[in-house]
């Protein structure tokens, strides 16, 4: 009985998988309409960007809990120690996001994005005790050579948007984490986890906007009287949404890691992509080669990670599944 119990405590086989698809979508139309706006329209202002998708967070997760659709428990003092750091990683992973989606090409970005991968192995491996195989970890290295190869000859370089993505990799890495172990369903969930983050940092993050001359720009900005473009800058606020509670549904069913397997997979089919479309990316051989080792070891990796996960599990004790497998 006690094996079938644990076994019932397990999330099921569709769950992940649904959970890591409709994360890849979300990830995936998220990039294309963020670069839409950032780079075809020269849209310059991505600080305020983020806070229209956390102001949709707030009003859709809000009104969700007043027509009991989902609940999530009612604001207590205890709340920010039991987040923390977790709405700092989040409003830097969304700040730095958006401003390298604008400072690079869709190519460079997604290498770029890479790094996320092996971020996450070793802060898991310190964080949440997690042990990887030979094979992963060749995997990995193949990602970061072909990220130096194409970033050697990237005849783009933009020194601003490779540090604002080297820190998204960061951010990103550790927010996949600190989620998993902030998680607890009894607490907060993942409900929770969402709203008090944006509601906690939505002021400081407008602050920001207001100090950098972010804010003015934007009130400034020449297409708001295009309705194409507000239809976009509205579908980007409701994906910034979906892609957050996607990226914690992904979490909560699997592991961070198997939230930033996703993401490389989605990344792999932005890249080629964006050679076409976005007009900012330059063609070079050493640059493409560096970007296809890259892509290979990502997809390598992928197949290896999500088919150890989809295998399915013998009957087993409590004590002996892994914490990030308890839900």
């Amino acid at each position: 009985m006690e094996g079938a119990d644990s076994d019932a405590r397990l999330p099921s086989r569709l769950a992940r998988l649904l959970s890591a698809l409709f994360y890849g979508t979300c990830s995936f139309l998220i990039v294309l309409v963020n670069k839409a706006l950032l780079t075809t329209y020269g849209f310059p202002s991505p600080i305020f960007l983020g806070i229209g998708q956390m102001a949709a967070t707030i009003m859709i997760l809000y009104v969700s809990k007043l027509k009991k659709i989902i609940h999530f428990p009612d604001f207590d003092k205890k709340i920010p120690v039991k987040l923390f750091p977790l709405p700092l990683l989040y409003v830097g992973n969304h700040i730095s996001g958006l401003s390298s989606t604008r400072k690079l090409s869709l190519p460079m970005f997604t290498v770029l994005r890479k790094f996320t991968i092996p971020l996450t192995l070793i802060l898991e491996a310190i964080i949440l005790g997690n042990q990887y195989s030979r094979n992963i970890i060749l995997s990995v290295f193949a990602i970061i050579l072909g990220a130096f190869i194409a970033a050697g000859s990237d005849l783009s370089f933009n020194l601003e948007g490779y540090i604002f993505v080297f820190l998204n990799d960061i951010f990103t890495a550790a927010n996949g984490v600190y989620t998993k172990q902030k998680m607890d369903p009894k607490e907060l969930g993942k409900y929770g986890v969402l709203f008090y983050n944006a509601c906690f940092m939505i002021i400081p993050t407008l602050i920001i906007s207001v100090s950098t001359g972010d804010l003015q720009q934007a009130t400034e900005f020449s297409q708001w009287k295009n309705v194409l473009f507000i239809i976009q800058f509205l579908l980007s606020c409701l994906l910034g949404f979906l892609l957050m509670y996607s990226t914690v549904l992904c979490s909560y069913y699997n592991s961070a890691l198997t939230t930033a397997v996703v993401g490389a997979i989605k990344n792999v089919s932005v890249a080629y992509i964006g050679m076409l479309v976005g007009g900012d990316y330059i063609f070079s051989i050493l640059n493409f080669i560096g970007l296809n080792i890259c892509m290979a070891g990502g997809l390598r990796y992928s197949f290896l990670t999500l088919s150890s996960q989809l295998k399915p599990k013998e009957p087993v004790d409590e004590e002996s599944v892994p914490l990030d497998l308890k839900s």
